[in-house]
């Protein structure tokens, strides 16, 4: 049996009165994608930072490839590559600088660093650009290079925090493409992200984290499957919705119904049944039902389903 990638066994962490990671257990194996997907503030970071060996848990302990977090920091580090949030790059040097004063803070000297940074301008696709100065840079380029020094050691396991916020879709495409071509090469990726679309595209496994907890796991097919067959039906109104939605909840073929910013989620079992009746109980209200828009089950649904509010609240 393969060596898991990452075993989390019971993560706690506190700062203060703050309970920022609330016993999280989770395990990744080898050469998979596995997505932390949560809102900010649910406590991915500071998980990745705990498996990093940037804080040290309250509680718990966790094993990257073998070596445990508590007792083994050195050994953690030397088969660990970690994207920040943050961009960590020199912004007055080029990206070749950067990854050559990176390359020799992991040990690497002479032709071999030479050789290895060429390999990593390669793999971020910014070799006909090296010699420029990361200042210059777009958002998107510069997290390429902050990869790009993640990768340099050739790591086995490689942890990308938010590593697409505030980018050019062209970018985000890049850096989600590379991702994807990581894993291919055998590579364990654990991947922080707020977007249900990338942990969707992406990942072996999810994660689904709120509040410093894990609320669920799984495949994506094995977590939209806690929603049962249940549809999301968002829907606006030209009038006041409160008792419109009173009289929703008791429409057959209703599961739950929610407002936010104006819209109304209704979850059903089957829309084409059910949306005739929020039609006609709408107008026994005297409502008129101004848009609609009819989601099959996905993350956000179980999301939604778990805790009652949107993923991106």
């Amino acid at each position: 049996m393969n060596q898991k990638a990452i075993e989390v066994q019971d993560l706690h962490k506190s700062f203060g009165e703050n309970h920022a990671v609330q016993g999280v257990s989770f395990d990744v194996e080898q050469g998979e994608i596995f997505s932390l997907l949560g809102p900010n503030g649910a406590g991915k970071t500071t998980t990745i930072s705990m498996l990093s060996c940037l804080l040290r848990p309250n509680e718990g302990d966790a094993r990257i490839m073998g070596h445990s977090i508590r007792t083994d920091e050195m050994g953690v580090k030397s088969v660990l590559g970690v994207v920040p949030q943050e961009i960590a790059l020199y912004e007055d040097l080029t990206a070749r600088e950067n990854l050559t004063f990176w390359g020799k803070m992991y040990g690497l000297r002479g032709s071999a660093l030479k050789s290895r940074v060429n390999e990593v301008l390669d793999v971020i696709g910014l070799r006909e650009r090296a010699n420029e100065r990361v200042g210059k840079y777009s958002g998107g380029m510069k997290r390429r290079v902050n990869i790009g020094v993640a990768l340099l050691h050739k790591p086995k396991v490689i942890y990308m925090d938010e590593p697409t916020v505030g980018i050019d879709p062209q970018s985000r495409r890049n850096i989600l493409d590379s991702v994807v071509a990581l894993k291919d090469q055998g590579m364990t990726v654990l991947y922080t992200t707020h977007y249900m679309e990338e942990a969707q595209e992406l990942s072996n496994h999810i994660g689904i984290m709120d509040h410093g907890k894990m609320i669920a796991w799984g495949t994506n097919d094995q977590l939209v499957k806690l929603v049962g067959q249940q549809t999301r039906i968002d829907l606006t109104l030209n009038t006041n919705a409160e008792n419109v939605m009173k009289a929703w909840q008791s429409v057959e073929g209703v599961k739950r119904v929610l407002a936010e910013d104006g819209v109304i989620t209704v979850l059903v079992n089957d829309s084409n049944e059910v949306l005739p009746r929020l039609f006609e109980a709408a107008t026994r209200c005297a409502a008129r039902i101004t848009s609609v828009d009819i989601r099959e089950p996905n993350l956000e649904a179980v999301f939604l389903h778990l805790t009652g509010r949107a993923l991106r609240d």
